[in-house]
């Protein structure tokens, strides 16, 4: 009889184990996306325009829903700011996304994959403040795999904006010359 409660608590051990070691596999939202935020101008002058870049390096094997969903109980990409006193902002421009067909939808969803960059046109006004500025911006998506959604993140990102006497371009790659 001890024989056969060691063999089931051996197995019992095992399947925890394996179901730990399943469930850790499961990576979250937060570590499937990695953003980085550019500024094309630095420094920028008072009353020049310019621009911040969201670019999202989405790990392979995963999607987010792009800003225009296919479905409504998707969760949409979205950007959001909080500027400080003397910044202006327009709309975020969102790339298309790419029809995607998956195994647990009817219909080919519209999402990102590998890499995508979010716009968002900005002003230094007249009266912004010289020096280091900070922007706060607020990533929102939903990361999913062709097996399971992951729960939806919001990422804090921050911005530093150097507003000077004059401009110069900055990350020509991301924003052209």
């Amino acid at each position: 009889m001890k024989f056969l409660a060691k063999i089931f608590l051996i197995a019992a051990l095992a399947l925890c184990f394996t179901i730990s070691a399943a469930q850790s596999q499961v990576p979250s939202g937060r570590d499937v996306v990695k953003p980085e935020v550019y500024v094309s101008l630095d420094p920028a002058a008072r009353g020049s325009s310019f621009q911040l870049a969201v670019v999202m390096k989405i790990r392979p094997g995963f999607h987010v829903n792009a800003r225009e969903k296919s479905e409504d109980y998707l969760i949409a990409t979205d950007l959001k700011s909080e500027l400080p006193a003397g910044f202006q902002a327009g709309e975020v421009s969102y790339p298309k996304g790419k029809l995607e067909k998956f195994a647990f939808s009817k219909i080919p969803l519209n999402v990102y994959q590998d890499t995508v960059t979010l716009k968002l046109p900005l002003t230094a006004l007249a009266n912004a403040p010289l020096g280091e500025q900070h922007i706060a911006l607020k990533l929102r998506y939903q990361a999913c795999s062709s097996e399971i959604c992951l729960p939806p993140v919001t990422l804090p990102l921050e911005v530093v904006i150097n507003i000077g006497a004059s401009s110069k371009s900055a990350h020509t790659e991301i924003f052209g010359k």
